[in-house]
């Protein structure tokens, strides 16, 4: 069965960038910006999927981890 989307969770790298993993798929991929993100997952589908099994859409939750002194 085709899915019809696919949800990646992006999150900062602790050594610059960002990462990104699917919900229930193992496909991982990172990259240094949004856009490089954006291609490397087209990329990784491409690798997991055969080409009529790609999904139609893909969503990027966006995870960012702020830190901050209350004092």
């Amino acid at each position: 069965m085709k899915l019809r989307e696919i949800i990646f969770i992006v999150e900062d790298n602790p050594d610059g960038g960002y990462t990104a993993q699917a919900l229930g798929e193992s496909i991982f991929t990172e990259g240094d910006t949004i856009e490089a993100i954006k291609e490397n997952v087209k990329d990784a589908l491409r690798c997991h999927f055969d080409e009529n099994e790609i999904p139609a859409y893909v969503r990027l939750h966006i995870v960012r981890e702020e830190r901050f002194a209350y004092a």
